[in-house]
Formats: C-alpha cells, structure tokens, sequence
C-alpha cells in the first residue's frame, strides 16, 4: 500500500486528523470518523479505516477523537469531549464508533444537525449505544442516551436500528464469524466480501427497527481462532445491516450497522 506523503496527512493543534485522498471514486467527498470509546480502541481503528478509504478510494477523511481537556492529548476514558465536530458542516458522509458519551451541547448539536440532513451515516460496533447522558438531563439532547425511553433506545436504536442490549458471544473468549445473508448476497455493500471474522464478540440484537435489512449474520465460535467451531447453543445475530432513518427535517438518510469494527477485526482482510 502506498505510503502517505506530508500532504496527504494533516494535523492540528486541535487535536484531529485528515488523510488527503487523490485518486478514486472518493475524490472531492468528504467523510467525518468521529471516534471514542474506551473498551474496543476506535481511535486506532479509525486512522486505519480512514487510510483505506483515502489512498484507496479517494475520499478526503477527517478523524476526531476524544481529547482530554487538562492535557490535550487523545483520552478516550474523557466521555465529554470530541473536538472538531464542526467538520460535520462539510460531511458527505459520517462514521460513529462512540460508547457512553455525553458531550457538551454545542458539540452535539453538529452530529444531531448531520443526522437530520439525509446525508449517510455508519454505525460501528459501540455506536449502538454511542450516547448516555448521566450529567445533563435538562439537555435537549439527552434523548438520544441509549436507555431513553420515550425516545426508545436512543440514537443507537432510532437512527441505527438497535440500542445496546448484552454480549451473546462470550467477550474475550468467543469470537464472531460472519455469515452473508444469501437474499441479500447481491447488494454491492457485499461485492467482493468472502471472509468476515473478528476476536470481537457477538451482540444480541433483540430486533431491528423500521426498514433494517440484515446483510451479515453473526455466528459465535467457540473460541477465538477463526478455524474454531460455531456454539451450537447459541443463533445467530444480526451482525450488519442497512435501513433508512428520517429526522426531524423530514430528510432520509441511508444508514449502514455493524456491531464489529474493533481495531483488532481490522486484521481479517475480509
């Protein structure tokens, strides 16, 4: 893969990250990777993914993180801050891995206006529950925590299509195969795919909101080798999806889910 120059790579003082895309069908689009969690290290995986899509695809990527106040350097532990959100502004496309934040309002409000525009959206991994408000119940945003009940399940459910409900596979010590669901075999999000595994566990997924189409189902294995044995007693989950989300400006986004995406599944080519 080619190495990227100083002028495909930029970085600032505010602490987020662009890759310069030149060549591909990504060329003049621009894609937002907002990353922070604290368990499946998403500002690793993003950079990568990130890379993919620029020096492969074209795109122009800008990656955030969370960024600890005091010290200025990437913390994903810090669940209030994500600098640079505004480049949602210019976004043709936003990727979310987030899990359990509660970011300020003004920073919110640019990934809840992203939202309602009709612009495309992918959830990975913790994004199912990418929001929890514990601090600011007063927020006109708290509805997206993914335990709200008037808003049911949050963003994660509304906007992805489920909210955080529990590990199916054992964590740490079942792993996920994915099995292409064969009527959706076709779809071009598919094309090429042959090989889905990740160290990262199964989610259960109790049932899919709105228009969810499954494209992946998740096999548990009984251990964390991809040559390992599917757990008979446990079915298959959903593992990837696509459905459509209308916000409050009456604009549809297509949306894509997968609850893999853990740094460590970026290792299976697929």
């Amino acid at each position: 893969m080619e190495k990227l120059n100083s002028e495909s790579q930029e970085s600032n003082e505010n602490h987020w990250i662009t890759y310069q895309g030149h060549q591909g069908s990504g060329v003049d689009k621009h894609i937002v990777l907002v990353s922070g969690d604290e368990e499946y290290r998403s500002e690793e995986a993003l950079p990568m993914l990130a890379k993919i899509l620029a020096i492969r695809h074209g795109f122009k990527c800008t990656v955030l993180f969370a960024i600890d106040t005091e010290t200025g350097i990437i913390n994903p532990e810090n669940q209030t801050s994500i600098p640079g959100l505004h480049h949602l502004e210019t976004a043709d496309m936003m990727i979310l891995f987030t899990r359990f934040r509660e970011l300020p309002d003004q920073q919110m409000k640019y990934i809840i206006d992203y939202t309602n525009q009709g612009k495309p959206i992918m959830g990975l991994r913790t994004a199912t529950h990418a929001f929890n408000y514990t601090r600011n119940l007063q927020s006109p945003y708290a509805k997206y925590d993914f335990k709200n009940e008037d808003f049911s399940g949050g963003y994660g459910r509304q906007v992805l299509g489920e909210t955080w409900i529990n590990h199916h596979g054992h964590h740490g010590k079942e792993s996920a195969r994915g099995i292409i669901n064969e009527e959706m075999a076709t779809h071009p999000i598919l094309q090429s795919v042959q090989d889905i595994w990740g160290p990262s566990d199964v989610y259960t997924v109790n049932k899919l909101t709105g228009d969810a189409q499954v494209l992946v189902w998740g096999q548990v294995l009984v251990g964390m080798e991809p040559s390992d044995t599917p757990n008979p007693d446990k079915p298959k989950m959903p593992l990837a999806w696509i459905k459509t989300y209308t916000g409050d400006a009456r604009k549809t986004s297509r949306v894509f889910c997968t609850t893999m995406g853990a740094s460590v599944d970026l290792e299976n080519e697929g």
